[in-house]
């Protein structure tokens, strides 16, 4: 009866077909357009393919606004009530903040000392355009209660714009001969001087003290500062008749000591700190050495040689490519860090503008009355116009010295060089610095001073092609650069969204394998296997064709929604493939079950896809980051099944009327298939369970048990890590550190990290491998560039430090991570070092507790409470204290 049903249903879905249209049947009986339809199918997904913008991760609306005002020579406690308040009133107006809760913020803010930082975040839907100019126009506004000597508040609405590739432009160790001509130009001075001293009395002997600089740095630029220096060491009874050394690429004294090398160079350390808050005595120079014997100056400065190139030539090398890499059209903009920027330096002494009756501020509001650049207006000459250009600014330092600044008693003018040195320098101290650690031709790691260039692309680009045009175009610009220079990518995403697309690549050519495979062992029919693996292609290229038009590019997200897709995208076509072979096998002509077959299951396909699709949309549903980071996988998980709908009942009939061929022997009935093969093992194992349904509930219970306990073990987490060659380290150090004491734990600690990765390779018998290191880059008072979307940015504070490291195998991350914080953390006591992995989410710990509230003798007492309690429930945890009044413990269990 149940067959005689079943052919009763046939028939009469073949004779409606004939009066109404159905979809396959149209696509089988004309094939001209069925080939036309198919054609066009694959073009526009290849057209939708090539055209989709590319890029490391989804484009999420940055909502964060940082407003930074400066405060020279304040306390943080002034700044705090008489800046940071303000600002944060006026942001506080603002109707498009977010409204804060327990995960976000709407208004933060930091102050240190001479600097208050204040974040604004706007709530999701937001116009950021508009709240974002009304944002400035309320800080515009609140310039005028700001106290006198505050600079203008500077509103940075980029805050959250990701590097696609983070250049280092590094200046690299001074060459043999480089340090040969130092050494002969050293040597010369220091025999020029001893030959005109006495014979030094029994016990001393004639030393020099020599400072290596870069050729372009001239030596009496600092001739005052070297006089200071010899009055010093005189002064401690490191010596006596002294004598100053300058010339091209080098300063130093030349005396009589009884000390030896080492007392000397403690000397010079304990004069930098207490008498020029530095760690060398400009920026450009390389470490000091002390010389005895002239014929030994090759030798000693061979083992202390600094940069070959000035930050002022770093400067001019990064402005070159950047100004370069700006015609690239997939660029939006390119940004430099680490520069240090040049400035007139005057010295003078109190006493002496005393004597003339001058102060400071008197000589500074001269110089800027002297460098005022005021409109000369046009003349007319003849049928011309000439523009009048006044000659009063400043062109050169030179210049400077020949103001005039006061008169003496006989009327005389006082030049400014008769008062005070005027000299060309840098920022002191330095804002931000950046070194680049790679190893050398020769195996070893050598630590160079660098320039960061970010490199930012545009919205709806191809990153693809912006990383092929960044190499055309350095190979291009290093023929106007030194062939020594060293660049380097740090951060390199055209690298890894291939990989992401080549993991697709691969993920999609194994699925097809599989799919063929698993059909031939199932259908015993090597047609059905190629009508499916056919169906995977078409059905992708309208995946791509339908995720195009919706506005949704090929990011880490949609690569991962397809790599899902491929395991559903076959269920309909199997389900039809599988209707039209039974068709056939039962005697139907090729023409008509081509299109019988899936239209007799047509419902039944339908709801199943409906089903799929409604279980990822309420995707959709999430807010903030997190929804706007998932967006796309619904979307294109949704695209994905229904192609392979609309694919089953359009090309599947179709290709499947061409392909498959009638069975050689009829299919077994029913009856047979439950007592045979596969399909009887699980009949005669359906039908125990059911007539044994208590004890097989009983057996589930027991083992769901043990799955819930072990469920219970497993860490949670909403995204995991992102494996990726990349990590980093934050370095913390106390409020009051300066960003030399940064630079020196950053040094231990970048040995301590290569040290620790070439012990790990030794121990796994890899010595002969590549290098798993490759290279360490260290960010130095502020966080490097954005280069990873899930990190935000530290700013600018001279506590504080960041490394990226860089492996030559991402798999090594979560590997390496552990062991480089276990040797941080006991080799480098008294810092704060955090080793982290980059994320899929901008969370920066997974718990933090602000302690907010007036200030009180018990604050203190009571924010180490509740460290202390953190510290007792969660033993195996970091708990990091970035300020007073902020503790954030993130818990890496």
């Amino acid at each position: 009866m149940a067959g005689e049903r079943k052919k009763n249903r046939e028939e009469m879905i073949e004779a409606e077909s004939r009066h109404r249209f159905n979809t396959a049947r149209f696509f089988v009986e004309n094939p001209s357009i069925s080939w036309a339809l198919l054609t066009g199918v694959l073009l526009w997904g290849l057209f939708a393919y090539l055209m989709m913008p590319k890029s490391k991760d989804p484009n999420i609306p940055v909502r964060i606004a940082m407003a930074t005002t400066e405060w020279p020579g304040q306390g943080a406690i002034q700044v705090e009530e008489l800046v940071t308040r303000q600002i944060e009133n006026a942001i506080t107006e603002s109707e498009y903040l977010h409204e804060p809760d327990a995960r976000t913020f709407a208004v933060k803010s930091l102050t240190l000392n001479g600097i208050s930082m204040v974040q604004a975040q706007l709530a999701p839907k937001t116009d950021v355009t508009k709240a974002f100019n009304d944002l400035n126009l309320k800080l515009e506004d609140t310039q005028s209660r700001l106290p006198a000597g505050a600079e203008m508040t500077q509103l940075n609405t980029e805050f959250g714009d990701t590097a696609a590739v983070l250049l280092a432009v590094a200046s690299p160790r001074a060459g043999s001969t480089e340090i040969s001509l130092h050494a002969r130009n050293i040597r010369a001075a220091i025999n020029g001087v001893r030959t005109e001293r006495k014979q030094p009395p029994h016990g001393w002997q004639r030393v020099s003290i020599v400072i290596g600089l870069p050729f372009t740095v001239e030596g009496r630029r600092f001739l005052p500062s070297l006089k200071v220096f010899a009055q010093w060491l005189k002064s401690k009874a490191y010596g006596d008749d002294f004598k100053i050394l300058s010339g091209a690429g080098y300063i130093g004294v030349d005396f009589i000591s009884d000390k030896n090398d080492a007392q000397l160079l403690q000397g010079v350390a304990i004069f930098l700190r207490e008498r020029l808050s530095a760690q060398r005595f400009f920026p450009d120079a390389w470490a000091p050495c002390v010389v005895r014997l002239p014929e030994h100056t090759r030798e000693r400065l061979d083992a202390i040689a600094g940069a070959k190139y000035s930050y002022r030539q770093l400067d001019d090398f990064t402005d070159l490519i950047a100004a370069n890499i700006r015609t690239i059209p997939q660029v939006k903009r390119v940004l430099r860090s680490g520069v240090l920027r040049q400035q007139v330096h005057i010295v003078y002494s109190q006493e002496r503008l005393a004597s003339y009756g001058l102060r400071p501020d008197r000589i500074a509001a001269t110089l800027n009355a002297r460098n005022t650049v005021i409109p000369g207006g046009t003349a007319s000459v003849g049928n011309l116009n000439i523009a009048i250009m006044p000659s009063g600014d400043f062109t050169r330092s030179g210049e400077i010295n020949d103001v005039v600044v006061a008169q003496n008693a006989q009327g005389t003018p006082v030049y400014l060089r008769d008062i005070a040195d005027v000299s060309m320098g840098y920022q002191i101290p330095p804002p931000l610095l950046n070194y680049y650690t790679s190893r050398t031709k020769d195996g070893l790691w050598q630590r160079n001073r660098s320039v960061n260039l970010s490199v930012q692309m545009l919205d709806g680009k191809q990153i693809g092609q912006l990383g092929k045009n960044l190499d055309q175009l350095i190979e291009k610009v290093r023929a106007e650069l030194p062939d020594d220079l060293i660049i380097e990518r740090v951060s390199d995403q055209p690298r890894q969204v291939r990989e992401s697309v080549g993991l697709f690549t691969e993920a999609l050519f194994e699925a097809i394998v599989l799919v063929v495979i698993v059909a031939f062992i199932g259908f015993s029919d090597w047609r059905t296997a190629v009508l499916l693996m056919v169906c995977i292609p078409v059905t992708l290229a309208m995946t791509f064709g339908f995720i195009h038009l919706l506005g949704i590019d090929i990011q880490q997200v949609s690569i991962a929604a397809l790599i899902i897709a491929l395991g559903l995208l076959v269920d309909d076509p199997v389900v039809a493939g599988d209707a039209i072979q039974r068709q056939m096998s039962v005697g139907k002509p090729s023409m008509i079950a081509a299109w019988l077959g899936p239209t007799l299951l047509a419902k039944a396909i339908f709801f199943a896809t409906l089903t799929n699709v409604a279980a990822y949309l309420p995707f959709l549903l999430l807010t903030g980051n997190q929804g706007d980071f998932l967006y796309s996988l619904p979307i294109v998980m949704s695209a994905a099944l229904i192609a392979s709908r609309i694919v089953s009942m359009t090309f599947l009939p179709f290709i499947g009327q061409l392909i498959l061929r009638r069975p050689q022997r009829a299919l077994p009935s029913l009856e047979v298939r439950r007592s045979q093969g596969l399909t009887g093992q699980y009949y005669r194992a359906a039908s125990w369970a059911i007539d044994n349904r208590k004890q097989v509930l009983l057996v589930t219970a027991i083992i769901l048990i043990p799955g819930f306990l072990l469920k219970t073990q497993l860490k949670n987490a909403f995204f995991p890590s992102d494996i990726q060659y990349l990590s980093y380290v934050d370095i913390w150090l106390q409020n009051d550190a300066n960003i030399d004491t940064t630079n020196t734990v950053a040094k231990r600690a970048e040995r301590v990290i290569w040290e620790t990765i070439e012990q790990y390779q030794r121990e796994r018998g890899k010595e002969n491998s590549p290098p798993m290191l490759e290279s360490l880059s260290a960010t130095l008072g502020g966080g490097a560039p954005r280069f990873w979307f899930t990190i935000n940015p530290q700013q600018q504070q001279p506590n504080y430090g960041q490394i990226i490291i860089r492996l030559s195998d991402k798999d090594l991350t979560p590997i390496l991570v552990p062991l480089i914080q276990e040797a941080l953390s006991e080799q480098i006591p008294g810092a704060d070092l955090d080793v982290r992995q980059l994320e899929l989410t901008p969370v920066t710990y997974p718990f933090a507790i602000r302690v907010s509230g007036r200030v009180t003798t018990g604050s203190e007492q009571e924010r180490e409470d509740i460290r202390s309690y953190c510290q007792f429930w969660c033993s195996k945890s970091q708990i990091k204290q970035r300020s007073g009044r902020l503790l954030t413990p993130p818990l890496h269990l």
